[in-house]
């Protein structure tokens, strides 16, 4: 399915977290928490100023970026799970 989302809207898959500490030391499923770390899937065309201009986004399809932990609204598309933000829930592009 192809997704495009409105305005500056962004639609990330939150990347696996090592499943292992530094140290060795095998994390549980249930003591996870949820991956700052994401891959952006698509982009909105950009946010509309108070001028009626379009301000293009920062971030493109394939960036890696840092989000809050409980940011945005999850959904599945195709079976996969992925978040819906806004551009200002990106904290950085990472690389």
């Amino acid at each position: 399915m192809k997704i495009r989302p409105l305005s500056d809207r962004i639609v990330v898959k939150r990347l696996d977290q090592e499943e292992k500490t530094k140290g060795g030391i095998i994390i549980p499923d249930t003591a996870k928490e949820k991956p700052l770390e994401a891959l952006v899937v698509a982009v909105g065309n950009g946010k509309t100023l108070k001028n009626g201009k379009v301000r293009p986004l920062d971030v493109k399809a394939g960036d890696r970026v840092l989000i809050g932990k409980y940011s945005g609204n999850e959904v599945k598309i195709d079976g996969v799970e992925h978040v819906i933000i806004n551009e200002d829930d990106v904290l950085a592009v990472v690389g």
